[in-house]
């Protein structure tokens, strides 16, 4: 199974990155709020630069001066299974040590690159 991870990322102002392995690289959102570990919460979800998969291991320090510099821990990782996958929707349920069941991630029509992420209340496998 294709893995992820969330990374807590202390730069200019905490969030917390989302990396999903898919296509060969990390597909990455910036969340500025801490994932949500129940339904009925939101988070703004802002698209960036895919990774490189190695960097889903990555926990340190990112020099000052470089690009995103700050301290980086990961706050959850594990598998993951995509349920579906359209351009402005992604379906997954994430089997982590934080976060666990179905979750979504739903392009928004205003902003650029802007994205929510929730988890839904149905947990069962379609």
């Amino acid at each position: 199974m294709p893995r992820f991870v969330i990374q807590e990322h202390h730069a200019r102002k905490l969030h917390y990155d989302l990396r999903l392995e898919m296509d060969g690289t990390l597909k990455s959102w910036a969340v500025p709020k801490i994932p949500p570990k129940k339904a009925d919460l939101k988070r703004l979800a802002i698209q960036v630069d895919d990774h490189k998969i190695s960097y889903i291991d990555f926990e340190g320090e990112i020099e000052e001066g470089s690009y995103g510099a700050g301290v980086v821990k990961i706050w959850d990782e594990g598998t993951y299974e995509i349920e579906s996958k359209k351009e402005d929707k992604i379906v997954f349920f994430l089997h982590g040590n934080t976060l666990m069941g179905r979750y979504t991630l739903l392009k928004m029509k205003w902003g650029y690159n802007q994205w929510l992420l929730f988890k839904t209340k149905k947990e069962e496998k379609v």
